[in-house]
């Protein structure tokens, strides 16, 4: 088997079934699917069922919300293919979508995740995520976000893969591990592929493997809301903990201070205070108990951590221009 397809579900009615069928209408057909029900109360855990009688098809029922990264995990267990590939429930594949992503794998032994190039379902011209990146001030990013997609035409190196489209190779999952589950939801992605950064492994972006993305279908966060800022609130603070070493960590401490008060700000500014409080009291919990899961220092990774500080000095760059300059004047 060359790939399992693990799609995560919760109340997705309105577009469960329509994902599945973009996944079975695929050029590439040497896969299996898993969907995983986190406690959906609505028609969209029927529909799952109605596909148990295919080939290669499996769904779990959790009967409760687990979360994006156990549930995730519980496909990763069962997968016995060469890649995995994570797909959400309120995105749409072109018909050659899983032919181009592991063609771009096979390229190259060292490439660890596939970017899809995702695209807003309603807004077709717009780019939605052409991956991920973090800055030096510890925000997690989209790059493309509100963009035109045609300026992604490229197959480059980026920080990291969105998990809602993205396939990643399981033999390195078996080295380097699987989601955070500490992560609840939201960046749980961005520190995978983090660790295979500092692991010495590449992200990549294809841009020909398209896909067209609702976002925030079933959360209910296109932008933010009480269940999101509680997640920010919380892994924002353990990402750059857990994925820079110590060292690193005290040359940033005064970044990632400023860019932690600056969120704290928005996110109280914004009416999300409480929930953003209670995330920062959860990662903390998370830090006293011992949970983090570190990865033990690595002197022979040491210019992996080294091209990732620069990576992220630079990334400021970007983010400046497209909060400043992007977003105000409505550029595309």
């Amino acid at each position: 088997m060359k790939a399992t397809v693990i799609i995560p579900n919760i109340n997705g009615k309105g577009w469960l079934k329509d994902s599945i069928e973009s996944v079975y209408a695929q050029t590439e057909q040497d896969f299996e699917l898993i969907v995983v029900d986190n406690g959906s109360t609505d028609e969209s855990l029927a529909q799952a069922r109605s596909y148990c009688s295919r080939p290669n098809f499996t769904l779990i029922e959790n009967g409760r919300n687990t979360g994006f990264s156990h549930a995730v995990n519980q496909g990763i267990v069962l997968a016995k293919s060469e890649y995995v590939v994570l797909f959400n429930n309120d995105a749409f594949a072109e018909p050659q979508w899983l032919a181009e992503l592991i063609r771009a794998a096979d390229s190259d032994p060292r490439i660890f995740a596939v970017q899809s190039l995702m695209i807003r379902h309603f807004e077709r011209e717009l780019a939605d995520d052409a991956g991920d990146y973090v800055t030096w001030m510890g925000f997690a990013c989209k790059t493309g976000d509100g963009r035109l997609a045609s300026r992604y035409t490229r197959q480059r190196r980026i920080f990291s893969a969105c998990g809602g489209a993205a396939l990643y190779r399981k033999r390195i999952l078996d080295e380097i591990g699987v989601f955070d589950e500490n992560f609840f939801a939201y960046f749980e992605d961005v520190d995978l592929s983090w660790r295979a950064n500092n692991a010495g492994y590449k992200n990549i972006l294809c841009p020909t493997a398209r896909c067209y993305h609702i976002c925030g279908a079933s959360t209910g966060a296109v932008r933010y809301n009480e269940f999101k800022s509680r997640q920010s609130g919380r892994n924002s603070i353990l990402l750059p903990l857990k994925n820079e070493p110590v060292l690193m960590l005290l040359a940033n401490a005064l970044p990632l201070a400023a860019g932690y008060l600056l969120k704290c700000y928005k996110f109280h500014k914004q009416g999300f205070g409480d929930a953003w409080d209670q995330g920062m009291r959860e990662a903390f919990d998370i830090l006293r108990q011992g949970r983090l899961g570190k990865r033990p220092f690595r002197l022979r990774d040491l210019p992996n951590y080294l091209l990732m500080e620069a990576w992220m000095i630079w990334n400021m760059f970007p983010y400046l221009w497209y909060r400043l300059v992007i977003v105000p004047f409505g550029l595309k």
